[in-house]
């Protein structure tokens, strides 16, 4: 796991600041996104690897010691087990393509904070994380209450969400621990799955009505969004 050791030991930067090159070392790719998550509370504990090229994703999750693969490439959304070496590929929602047509210079994830704001949240405060600057921003609703902290600067990071929900009171909160923008030179192959890979392939409509009835694939839709579009 050289590149996870390297990520844990050379991304531990504050967002928004600005890393030192060479002047005739090449511009990063600002395409090119890095970020670590844990969430925990009443919910297993969960930690993700995150990155992303483009509207191009992969997440890489581990809850109970058990690790599941996510990838977004083009049309399809996979949900991978990457121990029994099976998963499911399922063709995007129209909505979830024409997001990326619309949003093709932003990353696919860690929009947390703009999607609160869109809702309607509210800034409660300004506040410190990790010693960053960020403001806090609440949505209160029938279903809850969301706080999301957001890093101050243009690149307005979430780097904390804390959500309760109203008819179970369960709390969860999730810490982003590393944000990277490029100097990562990741080829697309890295958003694909491996060959040996058996998927199961389903249309959009296809699993839709499945999964009302049952769990299908090796694990849930962790980012519903990338594939729902919504």
């Amino acid at each position: 796991m050289l590149l996870l050791g390297a990520l844990a030991l050379g991304f531990a930067l504050g967002a928004d600041k600005q890393r030192s090159k060479k002047p005739d070392a090449p511009a990063p790719s600002s395409n090119v996104w890095y970020a670590q998550r844990i969430m925990g509370g009443d919910t297993p504990i969960r930690v993700e690897q995150l990155w992303s090229k483009g509207r191009k994703f992969r997440s890489e999750t581990v809850v109970a010691g058990y690790p599941v693969v996510t990838l977004v490439s083009g049309e399809f959304y996979y949900v991978i087990d990457p121990v029994r070496m099976t998963g499911l590929a399922v063709r995007r929602s129209s909505a979830a393509l024409q997001a990326d047509r619309a949003k093709a210079a932003e990353r696919p994830f860690g929009t947390e904070g703009d999607q609160l704001a869109a809702s309607g949240a509210e800034k409660v405060r300004s506040d410190s994380l990790g010693g960053q600057p960020c403001q806090v921003y609440r949505l209160t609703d029938e279903r809850g209450r969301q706080e999301v902290w957001i890093s101050d600067g243009a690149l307005r990071l979430p780097l904390r969400i804390d959500a309760i929900d109203r008819s179970s009171g369960s709390h969860v909160r999730t810490d982003y621990v590393g944000w990277l923008q490029g100097d990562l030179d990741l080829p697309d192959a890295y958003f694909e799955p491996d060959p040996r890979v058996q998927l199961e392939r389903l249309e959009y409509d296809e699993y839709v009505k499945r999964s009302a009835a049952g769990p299908v694939g090796p694990a849930p839709v962790l980012f519903r969004d990338l594939l729902h579009g919504k």
